[in-house]
């Protein structure tokens, strides 16, 4: 499928894994995942919520604002990196996280998702083995947090003091 908001014009597979067994449980744990972006400073809703926000940013005179994008993002973040950032997640705000939330279920829910994606091209069967699950309902959000980990280990707490709005 191509993307052809692209350019140069790029393909990527297009994996629909609606009412399979997988997505029964992506769907959960998507769900589930809305409650932790809480945890992401980085998270933004939506297009309306940043523009809100920078509509009351006061910007000092000589400061800049940056904007990043990933490329590939859901084939480049791998599974185990994905699930150590949960687990760090779990370790970090465990006081924060709502006793609702079975964690460990949780996990053992995200990687069997996550490391049994088996999707059809043509007449064929593929497992996928790298990446995050292509077509469930819990990739987005899983990147998000994924890599808003990152983003908490690497950039708030080495330059906090420097970055007043991210």
């Amino acid at each position: 499928m191509p993307k052809v908001h692209k350019s140069p014009l790029s393909f990527r597979p297009v994996v629909s894994c609606v009412n399979s067994f997988p997505s029964i449980f992506s769907m959960w744990l998507d769900f589930r995942m809305k409650q932790l972006l809480q945890f992401i400073p980085s998270y933004i809703k939506d297009s309306k919520s940043l523009i809100s926000e920078l509509k009351t940013l006061e910007i000092p005179p000589g400061a800049k604002l940056f904007t990043a994008d990933a490329t590939a993002m859901y084939t480049n973040i791998d599974v185990d990196t994905g699930l150590l950032a949960f687990q760090t997640l779990f370790s970090t705000y465990k006081d924060l996280i709502p006793p609702t939330l079975p964690t460990e279920m949780f996990l053992y829910t995200l990687e069997t998702v996550m490391k049994n994606n088996v999707f059809t091209f043509g007449d064929t069967f593929w497992l996928q083995l790298k990446g995050i699950a292509m077509g469930t309902p819990a990739a987005p959000l899983y990147s998000i947090t994924t890599f808003g980990m990152h983003e908490n280990r690497h950039i708030f707490n080495q330059f906090q003091r420097n970055i007043f709005f991210y």
